[in-house]
């Protein structure tokens, strides 16, 4: 099987946030050095069998917040109908290229059967993410211009309130893989997903590399380059380490614990 279980051994670390004495982070270095890339384009199968051209967009996009939905809102105002392939459906009312869910939560609109900015097969101006392609063409990162779940995936951010035996806490910071529980109990159901499976671990480089812009936004500058002299010295120290099993050129041998760094935890 190409994908590969959820529940195996992970390697993290722990350390306190240089920039914010009231957290502290706990980080899956397993998943961080993981050689996972997006194949969007070039060999995803879409979460539906039956649209496997939309990737990850079939069901839209919630905001986080606000200002999330606020930021995007600039960066749509901007799109032209050679950016983007639903512009004139999107623009049909004020705010038409926003939706909501069955709670009544705010969310990218959904068009013939996707979000409303995903760029279908044949369309001029580039298939996928209009607000992606928007931000390459002009030197943007698309960070800037998606909506915070959409630039954060597959990378989870998750806060747990922790108070110790003395009655003194902290706050913490999970930066681990977005699998398919990060979906809630719909996420056992999709027919595909990228992060476990052994077709989308084929990257350069690891992931804390390829997704430094977005870890930084996440983490801030600081914290990031402690992250990253971490997962630097886990690659580096072979004998120790725990590769993602779903990297189709290792496999982690049984037994295998982590060490190093004081810190460093594994599940």
């Amino acid at each position: 099987m190409p994908e590969v279980p959820l529940d195996f051994p992970r390697a993290w670390v722990e350390f306190d946030d240089p920039g914010d004495d009231t957290q502290r982070f706990k980080c899956d270095l397993t998943w961080l050095a993981s050689r996972w890339a997006c194949i969007f384009g070039a060999g995803c199968k879409g979460i539906y069998a039956d649209r496997p051209a939309d990737g990850c967009c079939t069901l839209g996009a919630h905001f986080s917040d606000k200002a999330d939905e606020k930021r995007v809102r600039s960066f749509v105002k901007l799109l032209t109908r050679e950016d983007w392939q639903f512009h004139d459906v999107g623009h049909e009312r004020k705010n038409a290229w926003v939706g909501t869910d069955e709670d009544g939560e705010r969310k990218t609109a959904l068009h013939e059967g996707a979000c409303i900015f995903l760029n279908r097969r044949g369309f001029e101006g580039g298939e996928g993410c209009a607000l992606h392609g928007w931000a390459l063409r002009n030197d943007r990162h698309p960070l800037e211009t998606k909506p915070d779940v959409c630039w954060q995936l597959p990378i989870r951010r998750m806060f747990r309130e922790v108070t110790r035996s003395d009655q003194t806490s902290y706050t913490e910071v999970t930066i681990a893989e977005y699998d398919r529980r990060g979906w809630g109990e719909g996420g056992h159901d999709l027919d595909w997903y990228c992060s476990g499976n052994t077709e989308a671990h084929i990257g350069k480089d690891p992931v804390y590399v390829s997704y430094a812009p977005e870890l930084v936004e996440l983490m801030g500058p600081s914290a990031y380059d402690v992250l990253a002299e971490h997962c630097a010295e886990f690659m580096a120290a072979r004998q120790r380490r725990v590769g993602h099993p779903a990297d189709p050129r290792r496999r982690p041998k049984a037994g295998r614990r982590a060490a190093g760094k004081e810190g460093h935890i594994v599940g």
